[in-house]
């Protein structure tokens, strides 16, 4: 099945699921096509090789980080809950794409702290309550010159309010904040 075809299945699927589910567990919450196709310019315009993205979900948005990845490149993705990892590792090998994702299951936090590599791209869509507590672990795992891009930044922007503002006191960080699906907040490390 081409790309194409596929991401739009999970398209209507995470529609379909989200109007229908009332356990927030069980959504997708799935980002939208426009910030796919952001994401994806993102990894091709910063040339990234290595990808963070915290929050796997069924694996949408992981298909269009690593699609752009050079073929040597590699999505690490970070999902707590097991029945989505499920469903994301079973869409990366229709997508014939699992080669450039590795999977882990854990606590976002403790990923983080207990991980050294260091990222040229950091997509963050997961538990927003917690991003302020693990600011510092992410930036220490960003590569200089590397982006971190937070979604739903406009949509439930008050739940950011302060991690935005946290990183906005960085003398190393440029960021801005783009209306781009439910609005992403972009940081560039220097």
């Amino acid at each position: 099945m081409p790309l194409s075809d596929l991401l739009h299945e999970l398209e209507i699927l995470g529609e379909q699921n989200d109007a229908s589910e009332t356990n927030r567990a069980k959504k997708l919450l799935n980002i939208t096509r426009d910030t796919g196709e952001f994401l994806a310019v993102m990894v091709k315009a910063s040339k990234a090789e290595l990808v963070l993205e915290i929050g796997t979900s069924n694996g949408y948005s992981t298909l269009w980080l690593a699609s752009a990845l050079p073929a040597s490149g590699k999505v690490v993705t970070v999902e707590k809950l097991a029945d989505k990892a499920q469903m994301a590792a079973e869409n990366f090998a229709r997508a014939e794409l699992q080669d450039r994702i590795v999977q882990v299951q854990a606590d976002a936090g403790e990923f983080l702290r207990g991980n050294q590599q260091m990222f040229d791209l950091i997509f963050l869509d997961a538990d927003r309550s917690s991003y302020l507590a693990y600011a510092d672990d992410l930036l220490s795992r960003l590569s200089s010159g590397g982006v971190l891009v937070c979604d739903n930044a406009m949509s439930h922007r008050h739940e950011l309010e302060d991690f935005m503002a946290y990183l906005s006191t960085k003398d190393t960080l440029t960021s801005c904040l783009l209306p781009v699906g439910k609005g992403e907040f972009v940081v560039h490390k220097a």
